[in-house]
């Protein structure tokens, strides 16, 4: 490195090329940073050459390097921060560390794969103005060694989580947003421009994968082979963002299962990994590599698609992807037109389904429904002492209703209905009766699967509350009608019982004048013969 040097204060391996950023750290609380996990760790795994050269350039996750350092014979690392780069070196004294803007590496010889997850962005520095895309990309091509690939994330600035965050992450105006982002032409509008930008760099892409649910954690890589046909829920489900403590506009279930039901799925990805390779010199072909259609992360679990279904890592047999609509989607919809029959039915069904066998770690967002059979989404692992079928179901329907009013979804049960008590009632639509003893143990066992359902402390989305104030308005306006109605009948009864008071009182000063007639009085003394005649004999007697 013939432009590098080296301080004393940084460690041996650290090489400071300029453009080096000496008081600020980009990965400190990893703000912004995307954050790879076990989708990305398998697909860096399968590329990185048995002999050969790798360079990551700028920050990525430290369990990433720390796998790449591990696995690859010759590795280096790019970093615009010096903080940054002296932990890293410290971290792997045999790792070479180069701190300084992107444009500034002279590399003796290119390497034979280049990563670049977390894009261009922080390959430049404050120090110098902001390089286009383009003339990055072309930077970073350079690196890459004749039969060598490149991976780079590029994030979409129309992705779905774009249109999810009421607060977009760009617009924070943090220390790290000195170049504001969007205003450069050259940037990837899309799939088809991120295969120009590339090609026009000297690259070919090999694979291009979307990344699902988010930009700031994926778990799951799906390439545009695979989002060319119709993905089955029980795959996509699962791919939809979670709300975490983000302030949301929409909810990040509903909207990225519109993303793929309109196959828009490479399209509106949050942020896209392209695999591209340089041509190698003469006729002799690089070593193929098989990429895979995509890698999909379920909790602890990494599944691998395959054209004929799924397979678990490392190892497993594949498995189809059943057929079916998500059984928690069919239930939000018909509690949405209050259709009460179709939950029963269903929940009916569920409930004979555990009852012949079924898994006892069901849950309603995992099983799928064809109309004839409920199917997992993946397969079971429930737990050592299989329960009791109706604490099962209460169970999947307790996660079902702490999901349901989390989520403000609309339901025909009374709303002040709390998590437990609405679970009581749909086991009794399932024909099922549990009690609260029922219920507890249904916690604990949700809570001995993992992952249990608690309920949210997080605003609701402000589509949401717009939701909820529409439908409160027409509540309100039908109890504003109600009550005028209500109104008029009783000012109509309150005239009418004036008349019958007034009516009355001239009745009763009738009935008075009558009593003090002279005819009334001898009528009423007539009236008692006996007492007459007791008298009458009296006197005569006397």
């Amino acid at each position: 490195m013939s432009t590098s040097t080296r301080t004393s204060e940084a460690p041996e391996n650290v090489r400071l090329i300029g453009g080096e950023m000496l008081l600020w750290s980009d990965v400190s609380g990893m703000g912004g940073v995307t954050g790879w996990r076990g989708a990305a760790l398998e697909l860096i795994r399968r590329m990185v050459p048995e002999s050969g050269r790798v360079l990551l350039v700028g920050p990525h996750p430290q369990a990433l390097v720390d796998d790449v350092v591990a696995r690859a014979p010759s590795a280096a690392v790019l970093l615009r921060s010096y903080p940054d780069a002296c932990a890293l070196g410290e971290r792997h004294p045999g790792l070479a560390v180069y701190c300084g803007r992107l444009e500034l590496l002279a590399a003796d010889e290119p390497y034979d794969l280049v990563l670049a997850l977390d894009g261009l962005l922080r390959t430049h520095s404050a120090e110098a103005p902001a390089a286009a895309w383009n003339e990055s990309l072309e930077a970073l091509a350079d690196l890459v060694a004749p039969g060598g690939r490149l991976v780079l994330g590029v994030r979409n600035d129309l992705g779905v989580d774009r249109f999810i965050e009421a607060r977009p992450a760009d617009r924070e105006c943090a220390d790290d947003q000195w170049a504001p982002h969007g205003f450069d032409p050259s940037y990837p509008s899309g799939p088809g421009a991120l295969d120009l930008g590339l090609e026009s760099a000297g690259l070919s892409m090999q694979r291009c994968y979307a990344a699902y649910p988010d930009r700031q954690t994926p778990r799951s890589l799906l390439s545009r082979e695979a989002l060319a046909f119709d993905l089955p829920e029980a795959l996509t489900f699962p791919l939809s963002a979670k709300d975490g403590d983000r302030m949301l506009v929409a909810d990040p279930l509903r909207l990225t299962r519109l993303v793929f039901r309109h196959r828009l799925g490479e399209e509106l990805a949050p942020l896209w990994l392209a695999v591209a390779s340089r041509p190698p010199h003469g006729v002799a072909e690089a070593p193929a590599v098989e990429l895979p259609l995509g890698l999909i992360e379920e909790g602890p679990a990494l599944y691998e698609l395959t054209p004929g279904g799924t397979r678990r890592l490392p190892g497993g047999e594949e498995r189809p992807i059943p057929a079916g609509r998500v059984v928690e989607e069919i239930l939000v919809e018909a509690c949405a037109r209050e259709d009460v029959r179709t939950v029963r039915e269903l929940l009916a069904e569920l409930a004979d389904w555990l009852e012949s066998g079924g898994d006892a770690s069901a849950a309603t967002d995992s099983l799928v429904y064809d109309g004839e059979r409920f199917a997992a989404v993946n397969p079971p692992s429930g737990p050592a002492t299989r329960p009791e079928p109706h604490v099962v179901l209460c169970r999947i329907l307790w996660r079902f209703a702490v999901r349901l009013l989390a989520a403000g979804h609309h339901h025909p049960w009374p709303w002040p209905l709390e998590a437990d008590q609405l679970t009581l009632t749909l086991c009794g639509m399932a024909g099922r009766s549990c009690d609260q003893r029922d219920l507890d143990r249904a916690r604990k066992l949700d809570a001995e699967l993992g992952q249990p359902a608690e309920l949210t402390e997080h605003a609701p989305t402000y589509r949401d509350l717009l939701g909820a104030r529409d439908r409160l308005a027409d509540q309100l306006t039908a109890a504003l009608a109600r009550i005028s109605r209500l109104e008029t009948k009783l000012s109509y009864r309150e005239r009418e019982l004036v008349r019958a008071k007034a009516k009355l009182r001239r009745t009763q000063r009738k009935a008075t004048a009558y009593r003090r007639t002279l005819g009334y009085r001898l009528s009423r003394r007539l009236a008692r013969p006996r007492k007459v005649a007791r008298r009458v004999i009296r006197l005569l007697s006397g």
